[in-house]
């Protein structure tokens, strides 16, 4: 291997898509790294991403791209059905992958991507980036050492603003067999947060609501039929003992962010952002037996990345890219690996089924 890592991204087209906003900026500014190569659909626009972010090599077949030598790892960042071939390709190539969440379009391409990638020995990590967010890992140091206490209740929301008009090319999330919508996407990477901090469910009940069941694309003007759920409703036992309530929404106007309060028998933790904690800064408040919170300073080792890192969404993934290098080049496992995504896809199928069903479920048993 070179002096760097020599990545190449895959879906990393400059005008749209999680890739320009997030991993470009973020591997640029991460010196373990060298943006190897961009690869999209089509030469003129792999060549616009690779002059504009730095890359040596432009493809538009991403097979040309894992064919070449001079590739040690591969970002897959692209719309979750298109997630499963390239990940696959790149793993069956030998390749260090880091796979955009949701892992798959279903629980058993995830179980299969992860199958593979422990069969050929891959370093591999999806893009749960709350658990990159250095308050959250905090709040998770905090409760494993004690500062809560018995974790007795807690509480998570995170509720959008959202529009029920857009243009066409942005509509395809309305088939929930898609596997991209608020389900999978808003309420995996918050429920994962949570569950990263106080620990899994044991059992569940929810709601999974589709609300909004037409959108209005602009520029056809005409109106389209969605499947996919916008309110999710999740209760449960924790399998330390305590309780969970969840609300996840993508409503059509201005939301609340998000929120995840932790109550405990000798004190309390409140994490908040006006975003997410997978895209954005969090505030950690806390206090122990007492009634007034008090803003925490997050401690400078949880914080992984150079003082060039761009702030915003560039910035948890980042963190995870420092992750994913260090455990490429020390050839331990990184964190969060596919096998962690496919906890998590089995999860949500616990949640639909819950909703399903009009009962609890036993988490796991799915």
């Amino acid at each position: 291997m070179a002096d760097k890592i020599r990545l190449g991204i895959i879906g990393a087209n400059v005008h749209r898509g999680w890739a320009p906003r997030a991993h470009l900026p973020a591997v640029v500014a991460s010196p373990e790294f060298e943006l190897t190569a961009v690869c999209t659909t089509r030469q003129e626009s792999a060549e616009e991403s690779r002059q504009m972010f730095g890359a040596r090599l432009a493809f538009d077949d991403y097979r040309k791209m894992l064919a070449h030598p001079d590739i040690d790892a591969v970002a897959v960042s692209l719309r979750v059905p298109a997630h499963y071939e390239p990940t696959m390709a790149a793993i069956n190539a030998g390749k260090h992958v880091y796979t955009e969440w949701p892992l798959g379009r279903t629980t058993s391409e995830a179980q299969e991507m992860a199958d593979l990638a422990q069969a050929k020995g891959v370093r591999n990590m999806v893009g749960l980036q709350s658990r990159a967010n250095p308050a959250i890992l905090y709040a998770k140091d905090l409760v494993e050492s004690g500062y809560v206490g018995d974790v007795m209740s807690c509480h998570v929301s995170r509720i959008n603003g959202g529009v029920l008009q857009r243009t066409s090319d942005r509509t395809w999330q309305r088939d929930i067999d898609l596997g991209a919508n608020t389900l999978t996407i808003s309420c995996g990477h918050t429920i994962d947060a949570l569950r990263f901090v106080i620990g899994d469910f044991s059992h569940v009940s929810s709601v999974v609501s589709t609300q909004a069941k037409e959108w209005y694309e602009v520029d056809t003007k005409q109106t389209v039929d969605v499947t996919s759920p916008d309110n999710i409703l999740v209760s449960g036992k924790l399998a330390n003992g305590g309780v969970a309530s969840v609300h996840i929404a993508s409503n059509p106007w201005v939301g609340s962010g998000y929120r995840m309060e932790i109550y405990g028998r000798e004190g309390t933790l409140i994490a908040s952002s006006e975003g997410s904690a997978n895209t954005n800064a969090v505030r950690l408040q806390g206090v122990r037996e007492g009634n007034t919170l008090e803003d925490m300073e997050i401690p400078e080792k949880y914080i992984y990345v150079l003082e060039g890192m761009p702030q915003g969404e560039p910035y948890n993934v980042g963190q995870m890219y420092y992750q994913f290098g260090q455990a490429i080049l020390s050839g331990t496992s990184c964190q969060p690996d596919f096998n962690e995504a496919v906890k998590l896809h089995h999860f949500i199928d616990d949640i639909l089924a819950a909703a399903d069903q009009a009962q609890e479920v036993v988490v796991g048993t799915v």
